[in-house]
């Protein structure tokens, strides 16, 4: 029998619900996760997610070397640096800094896990890389952001995917979620792209205008990134 168990939560639940000793991977493929992937793929120091833009300017405004990042309804905050487009964090813009990240679903799930000693950032973009690093932990919850409290096709995909591999590797599907969420696995590239796009969340973002629909089109990738992203 594994010794090590692999759990799914579809929508976040409560703040420090999960144990302090688990390591989570938080999912919001559209677009926290991809975003802030790419951010700390650029050289970005940090994130800090916060539940409220407020506090999140706050914190940049007494915290030197901080950008406030985020949107709210998909677009950027007023008085913001960022907005939650991976195309806007460039090494220019974010190496070096720490990240004051407020967005509408991503910031309710990080936040969810933050007391865990673990915190990855998991997306389509950088799957390879997280699931390397979790095949080697005994304990683990996937998070799935989802939208505005509810499920994300293209959230539990992505835990799916990962669940999936972690399973071939021995790991146990130790709740209901993620034997459910299985079912919903990407096979390959073209799968995930149909995914993503093809969900509610990636249609309605495309809807918002050009450069919205491209990041539909760049967090529907796999594995464009090498790196581990933990925040």
């Amino acid at each position: 029998m594994s010794l090590r168990r692999v759990r799914v939560a579809l929508t976040p639940p409560a703040p420090d619900s999960f144990e302090r000793d688990a390591c989570t991977a938080v999912v919001d493929v559209l677009r926290a996760t991809t975003t802030l992937a790419v951010a700390l793929a650029n050289g970005a120091a940090r994130v800090v997610p916060f539940a409220s833009t407020a506090e999140a300017l706050a914190y940049r405004d007494t915290h030197a070397g901080t950008i406030a990042c985020g949107e709210r309804d998909g677009r950027i905050v007023p008085g913001f640096d960022l907005g939650n487009s991976p195309a806007e964090y460039t090494r220019e813009r974010v190496e070096g800094r720490t990240l004051a990240f407020a967005s509408t679903n991503g910031s309710r799930a990080l936040l969810a896990a933050s007391r865990c000693r673990r915190r990855l950032l998991a997306s389509f973009v950088n799957l390879a890389a997280t699931l390397e690093a979790l095949s080697r932990e005994p304990d683990i919850w996937i998070v799935c952001a989802g939208k505005l409290g509810g499920f994300a096709l293209e959230d539990a995909a992505c835990a799916g995917t990962l669940a999936a591999a972690l399973a071939k590797r021995g790991t146990t599907l130790a709740n209901a979620e993620a034997r459910l969420a299985v079912t919903l696995a990407c096979t390959g590239p073209a799968e995930v792209h149909a995914v993503v796009t093809g969900s509610d969340h990636g249609r309605w973002l495309a809807t918002l205008g050009e450069q919205f629909a491209e990041d539909v089109r760049r967090c529907s990738e796999r594995d464009v990134l090498t790196i581990l992203a933990e925040g």
